[in-house]
C-alpha cells in the first residue's frame, strides 16, 4: 500500500488528538512565502485540525442561462464578441465533439497531468456553446492579470498551467461570491483566508485583492501538493477541502484522484472540478482552435500611494485626476468608500497619477484627510440633515466627500462628516 496512505491516516489521527499549533500565524517569517522543503506548513495543519471548510463553488450559470451581453471588467465595459470561426479546415462542432487531446498533444506543452476522459470534452462543449460569451470575458479578464499571476506562481515553483484554475474558480472576478460565501478571484472562505494571512474585517476584504489573494492561493496550492503528492488531488482538495479528500483516500485505499471519481466518497462537483480545469486549460492555451478571438490585453498597471489618514475615495480620485470608478476597480478589497482608519493604507492609483495625488493631498486642510465621523446614510436623510446634526458646515461635508450641492445620498452609502479642528493650546 502506498506510503502516502499511511501518512494520511497518521496525520488524521494526530490532528484528531488535538496536536495542533496554538498560533495559526506562527509560521510567518515572510507573510506570503512558503518555506522550502516537503514539510507541511502550520497554516495547512491548522486548517486540517479545524472544522471542514465549505467547498468553493465555481459560480457558473446553469445550462441555458441568459447571459448579460455586456459585463464590467476591471472598470471598463467589454461588449460581447461575435462567435468567430475555428481553425481553418475544421468546424467548431468537430473540434469540441472529438477527442480534445487528439490534435493538441503534439502541438502544446502541459505542465500538469492531462488524462484522457470524455468529461473533458463535455466541459469544453459547455464553455464553447452554453456560456461562450461569458467564458470569453473570463479569458479577457485573466489576460490582464496573467503577468502578475505567472510571476507569483513562478516564485512558488508552481506549474504555470495552474493559472487557469482561476477560470473555473471565478473567471478571475474580484467581486465573485459563491453560495458557500467563498469570495474573490481564488474563492477563499473566511477561515482559510485568515489562515493564509489575508485580512477580512469590516474595512478590508483582501480575498478580493488580486495580488494578495494570488499569493495566498499559491501558498495554499503548494501546501496541498506537498500533502497529496499530485496536482489532481491538490486541486480536488482546493475545491472540497483537504480533510474530505484525505478521508476519501483513506477509506478507498486509493492514492489517485481518478480512483476517487469511481466512488461516492467525494461530491460530484469535486469529481467534475479537475476535468473542468483541464477543459479550461485546453481552451486557454489555444483559444482560436475553439473559436475564441482573444486579442492581447494590456496588463493592469498601477502605483501605490501611502495614505497615512483615512480618506474618501471620491476625494482621492479628484486629487489624483482620475475617476472614482478607476480607483474602485484598482482597490476592490475596500469594503467601504473610505480607506481604513487604523493603518497607513497603500492606495492603488493608475500609473502616473501617484505624484499628483500626494502633492494635492499635501495642500488639503486637515479635515479633508478625514478627521471625521464615518456615517452610514439612512432612508430619507439629506446632506443638510447631516450638517445640522453634526454642527458641521455643509461645504465641509461636500468637500470631504467630493460632492456637489445637488447630490442626494443613497441609503446604505457611507459618508464622512468632518470633525471641527481642535484648538491648539
Amino acid at each position: 500500500m502506498h506510503i502516502r496512505f499511511f501518512l494520511l491516516v497518521l496525520l488524521s489521527g494526530i490532528l484528531t488528538a488535538g496536536v495542533v499549533p496554538t498560533e495559526a500565524q506562527a509560521w510567518l517569517t515572510d507573510r506570503y512565502r512558503l518555506d522550502e522543503g516537503l514539510r507541511l506548513s502550520a497554516p495547512l495543519l491548522f486548517t486540517l485540525s479545524g472544522s471542514e471548510p465549505e467547498e468553493p463553488t465555481t459560480g457558473d450559470p446553469p445550462l441555458g442561462a441568459t447571459l448579460d451581453p455586456t459585463l464590467r471588467i476591471d472598470g471598463s465595459t467589454l461588449s460581447s464578441t461575435p462567435v468567430v470561426e475555428s481553425a481553418p479546415g475544421t468546424s467548431l462542432l468537430e473540434v469540441t465533439t472529438t477527442d480534445p487531446l487528439e490534435a493538441v498533444e503534439e502541438t502544446l506543452d502541459f505542465d500538469v497531468p492531462i488524462v484522457r476522459t470524455p468529461k473533458i470534452g463535455k466541459h469544453i462543449q459547455f464553455f464553447t456553446f452554453h456560456i461562450r460569451d461569458r467564458f470569453e470575458l473570463w479569458l479577457l479578464r485573466l489576460e490582464r492579470h496573467r503577468p502578475m499571476v505567472e510571476q507569483v506562481f513562478a516564485e512558488f515553483n508552481l506549474p504555470a498551467d495552474l493559472i487557469f484554475l482561476s477560470l473555473v474558480e471565478s473567471g478571475f472576478n474580484t467581486n465573485a461570491v459563491s453560495r458557500s460565501k467563498a469570495v474573490g478571484p481564488w474563492q477563499f472562505i473566511k477561515s482559510t483566508a485568515k489562515t493564509y494571512g489575508l485580512r477580512v474585517d469590516k474595512w478590508i476584504d483582501e480575498r478580493r485583492d488580486p495580488v494578495k489573494s494570488t499569493l495566498a492561493a499559491a501558498q495554499y496550492l503548494r501546501d496541498l501538493y506537498h500533502l497529496f503528492g499530485s496536482w489532481p488531488l491538490a486541486m480536488a482538495a482546493y475545491n472540497a477541502g483537504e480533510r474530505r479528500v484525505g478521508r476519501a483516500l483513506a477509506r478507498a485505499h486509493a492514492d489517485d484522484f481518478w480512483d476517487l471519481t469511481d466512488t461516492k466518497l467525494i461530491r460530484r462537483e469535486t469529481k467534475e472540478y479537475v476535468p473542468r480545469f483541464l477543459a479550461a486549460t485546453l481552451i486557454a492555451k489555444d483559444p482560436s482552435r475553439y473559436g475564441f478571438l482573444i486579442n492581447p490585453q494590456p496588463p493592469v498597471e498601477y502605483e501605490e500611494a501611502v495614505i497615512t489618514r483615512p480618506i474618501h475615495l471620491r476625494v482621492a480620485a479628484k486629487a489624483a485626476g482620475v475617476t472614482y470608478q478607476e480607483l474602485k476597480a484598482l482597490n476592490p478589497e475596500l469594503r467601504k468608500e473610505i480607506t481604513p482608519p487604523d493603518l497607513a493604507y497603500r492606495l492603488k492609483v493608475p500609473a502616473g497619477s501617484k505624484d499628483l495625488l500626494l502633492s494635492n493631498l499635501a495642500t488639503y486642510p486637515d479635515w479633508k484627510h478625514v478627521q471625521a465621523t464615518r456615517y452610514r446614510v439612512r432612508h430619507g436623510e439629506t446632506l443638510l440633515h447631516f450638517a445640522t446634526r453634526h454642527h458641521t458646515p455643509l461645504s465641509a461635508i461636500l468637500e470631504a466627500n467630493a460632492l456637489d450641492k445637488s447630490y442626494k445620498p443613497k441609503p446604505g452609502e457611507w459618508l464622512l462628516i468632518p470633525k471641527p479642528a481642535k484648538a491648539k493650546s
